[in-house]
């Protein structure tokens, strides 16, 4: 009988390991698909590929002055892109010159006194964090991962894990801009001031963002906790345990998505501020990512597989455990780990949505939301929730009053019979969305209609007004301004 037993679990751990030899094959082949032709350009999404006449990496304002003189001459269109971690086409266009700015990127000043640090538009975040981790400062506002330029930042106005700072345009203090007839402008809360508002969630389409003074605080050591919490519980406890609490500077929740606990458990993690016992000297130093390859494989099960999920949810509820104290400095809490979602699927790709809801709406949205996801199968892949102030200070504001955003990582094929379907189920949500008031974020795939958008957007008919105002020639395009704005 023992006999027995043990060969039924040897045999099921010989298919166990053969499984995971042969997921990891497909696992590589499925990074190997690339595209040969340098003119066909995608960005991360990879649903909106598009011819374009060439790439013309950005190192001298001189030079990007010739370009928009050549531009004039011929006739052509420009779009400006950074890391292209939008989805939606916003950083190029059908037979346009693509001006990357990534070669844009130094660092030009840190004034410890004033708290401000100067860099060109194409420096990455990173860049900045290792130039004022020094000083003892950190940046106020950016998304969560490093790796985006701080131009392409301001051009999609981010938000960020800190609930004492809004979305980043906030912590922009000024900045140069060249305009479509090559003129650079100074640009502040004083000067050009409607300008100001407008290259911030700008998308590129008012000029070439060139140097930028960036707001800083002070870098600090934090306390991170970790508590599970019932989501319907999740408005009143944000608001009296996070908001209200001075000692908590950065907060962040995830809600599961494994089908086994689905939109039901969350857990929260809060960052206290650490004034007594442990030394920030001892915590500071900038840290690399770790385990990519091996987190990179097991979040990739959950694309395929719904035990997939369950699986990566479990590591998670043993790796947040309540009581679970760690410290961290301010500059590495905005350096999670992000290099392990990096994907490029032969059929199919991960995108992102994000939804903004009213606090106090967050537990029926997410019942009527449970239904909507059920019904139309969906491959979401998580969920994280954050908070955002009310601020409207940039013409396309996405936050009119104190909201959570809901960050979607979505698995989709990339037919077009795919792409339909996950349009029709988008288009679903942001109905829902706009029902509680809310609105929705505008950097990803243009699965929302015009009716849509104008709703979420009050401002967006005036937006794309000013916008051939400033530039009369529509110099400066993209896909997102062919799609919503002409």
């Amino acid at each position: 009988m023992r006999g027995k037993v043990f060969l039924k679990k040897k045999v099921l751990v010989i298919l166990l390991i053969l499984f995971m030899g042969v997921y990891g094959v497909f696992f590589v082949y499925s990074f190997q698909h690339k595209d040969d032709d340098q003119h066909l350009m995608s960005d991360v999404g990879r649903l909106v590929p598009v011819k374009v006449r060439e790439v013309v990496q950005g190192q001298e304002v001189d030079q990007m002055k010739d370009l928009l003189r050549e531009a004039e001459d011929k006739n052509l269109k420009i779009s400006i892109a950074g890391k292209q971690h939008s989805q939606g086409g916003h950083t190029y266009y059908k037979d346009a010159i693509v001006m990357d700015m990534t070669t844009f990127n130094k660092v030009l000043k840190v004034d410890e006194k004033e708290k401000v640090v100067t860099v060109q538009s194409g420096a990455t975040w990173e860049d900045v964090q290792k130039a004022v981790n020094p000083y003892g400062l950190s940046v106020k506002t950016m998304q969560a991962p490093n790796i985006f330029t701080v131009g392409g930042s301001m051009s999609v106005n981010v938000h960020g894990r800190d609930i004492r700072y809004g979305p980043l345009i906030e912590s922009i203090k000024a900045f140069r801009l060249m305009n479509a007839d090559g003129k650079i402008l100074n640009v502040s809360r004083n000067e050009n001031e409607e300008l100001f508002r407008l290259v911030h969630g700008g998308y590129g389409l008012f000029g070439i963002i060139l140097d930028v003074d960036i707001e800083l605080t002070d870098d600090v050591l934090y306390r991170v906790e970790n508590e599970w919490i019932d989501y319907h519980d999740y408005p009143e406890y944000f608001k009296e345990k996070v908001l209200a609490n001075p000692e908590v500077d950065m907060h962040n929740s995830r809600i599961s998505v494994a089908p086994n606990y689905f939109l039901t458990e969350m857990y929260v993690t809060n960052y206290y501020l650490e004034k007594q016992g442990k030394k920030l000297e001892d915590y500071n130093e900038l840290q690399d990512e770790k385990f990519v390859r091996r987190n990179k494989f097991a979040f990739g099960l959950s694309r395929k597989f719904d035990w997939g999920k369950n699986f990566v949810w479990y590591v998670q509820k043993h790796a947040f455990k309540d009581g679970k104290v760690e410290w961290t400095s301010r500059n590495n809490v905005m350096r999670p780990e992000i290099k392990f979602l990096d994907y490029e699927g032969k059929n199919d790709t991960d995108i992102l949505q994000e939804y903004f809801v009213p606090i106090n709406e967050f537990p029926n949205f997410i019942d009527r939301l449970r239904d909507i996801l059920e019904e139309e199968h969906l491959n979401v892949l998580n969920i994280t929730v954050r908070y955002v102030p009310e601020n409207e200070e940039a013409f396309l504001s996405y936050a009119n009053q104190d909201m959570f955003a809901l960050v979607f990582l979505i698995n989709q094929g990339t037919s077009e019979k795919e792409i339909e379907k996950s349009g029709k189920t988008v288009r679903k949500l942001i109905d829902l969305v706009l029902d509680f008031d809310g609105s929705y974020y505008l950097p990803y795939y243009h699965y929302p209609s015009k009716t849509q958008m104008k709703e979420a957007y009050p401002n967006a008919d005036l937006f794309f007004e000013k916008k051939r105002e400033y530039d009369t020639e529509e110099r400066f395009v993209n896909q997102f301004y062919e799609e919503y704005g002409k």
